[in-house]
């Protein structure tokens, strides 16, 4: 049986993944010119897609980039998508980039035109099996470029990391600047103290503010949970209660080893299972 065909969205058309084509002078491709998002998706539905969307419009904006489409219409143009590929569980990737015209030039061409290219994924969110075993993770020097806040296509330093991560039979790498961990290849950091204390560094430029991040923030100041915004060294993580992670792909998602030190029992702890069911049942009821 010929596995179902996959659709993708380049430039204001939804077609077959063997038809997506953009130009080879696409700025994207050639300096890494353009910005992304992913938002997951449950029920069908896409999850947190405003803030992803208002999130993208500040990247856009940061590199003096147009979107090809209203914010309302490029909305439209996911849901459209979802819906082709008929994806219940799973991912949208967006990517704009500034496009581009030969000659290869570094200054920004007046004639060149953004592009827009989206795709999906099927993957189950809510049954992940390494949610009950907790993950492990490395830390790594942080050697990435310091504007962290826009969501860059630029992406070697994380990929290298993750890579990093695999070698070590690792699933994340913590990056480590300046003594403190300031966020995974793909996530953002926290720690357990005390019981219900969690922590996990202001965002700024030094950090993406991930959009997961800001949803649990949210969920926090409706509990008895405490959040507590600053750096924090591997040393702590290394001796916290819990030490988790969250992203659009994974939601919380327990970290149970750091560099082979074992972090709180050695299973997922309690705040962050707490953290993962809240987000889910507002995710799946929004």
């Amino acid at each position: 049986m010929n596995a179902a065909t996959q659709y993708v969205y380049v430039n204001g058309e939804i077609v077959p993944e063997n038809d997506a084509k953009i130009s080879v002078f696409d700025r994207g491709f050639l300096f890494a010119d353009g910005v992304y998002e992913v938002s997951s998706i449950l029920a069908g539905k896409l999850i947190d897609n405003d803030m992803h969307l208002k999130r993208l419009q500040r990247s856009l904006d940061e590199l003096e980039l147009t979107s090809p489409l209203t914010m309302e219409d490029l909305n439209a143009a996911q849901i459209a998508l979802v819906e082709k590929n008929a994806v219940d569980q799973g991912m949208l990737y967006l990517q704009i980039t500034r496009g581009g015209t030969a000659p290869r030039q570094f200054h920004f061409p007046k004639d060149a035109k953004p592009s827009l290219v989206m795709f999906t994924q099927h993957k189950n969110l809510l049954e992940a099996p390494e949610f009950e075993t907790g993950i492990t993770a490395i830390t790594i020097p942080e050697i990435r470029w310091k504007r962290r806040d826009i969501k860059s296509v630029a992406l070697l330093a994380q990929a290298l990391g993750k890579q990093q991560a695999v070698a070590a039979g690792a699933d994340e790498a913590l990056m480590v600047e300046n003594g403190n961990i300031t966020e995974g290849t793909s996530s953002t950091a926290f720690i357990v103290v005390d019981g219900n204390k969690v922590i996990s560094r202001r965002a700024n430029t030094e950090i993406l503010n991930g959009i997961t991040r800001q949803a649990v923030l949210q969920l926090i100041e409706e509990t008895d949970i405490e959040f507590i915004e600053r750096r924090f060294t591997p040393e702590e993580a290394y001796s916290a209660d819990e030490l988790f992670i969250t992203s659009a792909s994974t939601f919380v998602h327990p970290v149970v080893k750091l560099d082979d030190r074992t972090i709180g029992t050695g299973k997922p702890g309690s705040v962050a299972t707490r953290l993962r069911e809240l987000y889910i049942a507002s995710a799946m009821s929004s």
